[in-house]
């Protein structure tokens, strides 16, 4: 007697891993169904699954269609812009929902999604992590993931990115910051990491390039909006003169590892997986 495998949703932004992490689930038998976020994932990339495309602010349909689909299941995946909550034009579900999200709605983004989790689950969906789904997501311990490895003042820089980064994230704004020679040349807040690889390069300094921190805020909820590398910030990196990117074992999502990692090689950098709470990377006096 065959056994039926429930469904799992998605609900997907920008980026190649939703595409992934769709594929592995219809490989495992578990039929994707996806809600494409308008604006920012492209539908035809999921054109082999069942499928509807929707607005932000249109979370009552999103469920309601889940919800028909039988599916319980749910992973958050891909890079969303946070708009401001006047353009939200919520739908009659969504303006239901909002009020139980509260004033979160205007906090950092940790506070918005810890709230928006918390929604989902009451509406009966249980919030997936997409390693979950994509096992090979995260690096299970530290280590180099490249041939170059820092040197000593490289590790001085990464220790000094931790700390802010730590800084950052006690106040829930960003989950990254660019270090050179000592010098923050640039924290990620709203604009992403992309945008902010581009700013840390207009603030290089002359001599050895900066690093790229990227890890977990304090207390972050690992099940969603997981800090995220890919070749595309590998790119991102080498142009703005870095030299390196230290990510969180265990904490940082690295998109298509081999690629990631042959894009690094190829550009000259550094990149490895390290534990932020090793004794190792505490600046020095």
């Amino acid at each position: 007697m065959s056994v039926m495998i429930a469904p799992l949703g998605l609900i997907v932004g920008a980026g190649d891993m939703p595409q992934r992490a769709a594929a592995a689930a219809a490989a495992a038998g578990r039929a994707p169904h996806v809600v494409v976020l308008e604006g920012f994932a492209n539908p035809a990339d999921y054109a082999a699954y069942p499928s509807i495309t929707c607005r932000l602010g249109a979370a009552g349909r999103m469920l309601e269609w889940l919800r028909a689909a039988g599916v319980r299941d749910l992973v958050l995946a891909g890079r969303v812009t946070r708009p401001s909550f006047l353009s939200l034009r919520p739908d009659a579900g969504a303006a239901r929902l909002l009020p139980r999200i509260g004033m979160r709605a205007f906090g950092g983004d940790d506070s918005l999604l810890q709230a928006v989790l918390r929604v989902l689950r009451e509406e009966g969906f249980e919030p997936v992590p997409a390693q979950a789904v994509l096992s090979e997501l995260l690096i299970d311990s530290p280590t180099q993931l490249t041939t170059l490895a820092p040197d000593e003042a490289a590790r001085r820089d990464i220790a000094r990115g931790i700390a802010v980064v730590r800084a950052l994230g006690a106040v829930d704004v960003g989950q990254c910051c660019v270090v050179q020679q000592g010098l923050v040349l640039a924290v990620e807040a709203i604009e992403g990491t992309d945008a902010m690889l581009a700013r840390a390069g207009q603030q290089r300094r002359e001599g050895p390039g900066g690093v790229l921190v990227k890890i977990l805020k304090p207390g972050q909820d690992r099940r969603i909006d997981l800090p995220t590398v890919g070749p595309v910030t590998v790119a991102g990196a080498a142009e703005a003169g870095l030299r390196g990117i230290a990510i969180e074992a265990k904490g940082t999502i690295i998109v298509d590892r081999a690629a990631t990692v042959a894009a690094a090689e190829a550009a000259g950098l550094f990149l490895i997986a390290l534990d932020p709470h090793d004794p190792a990377w505490v600046p020095s006096a």
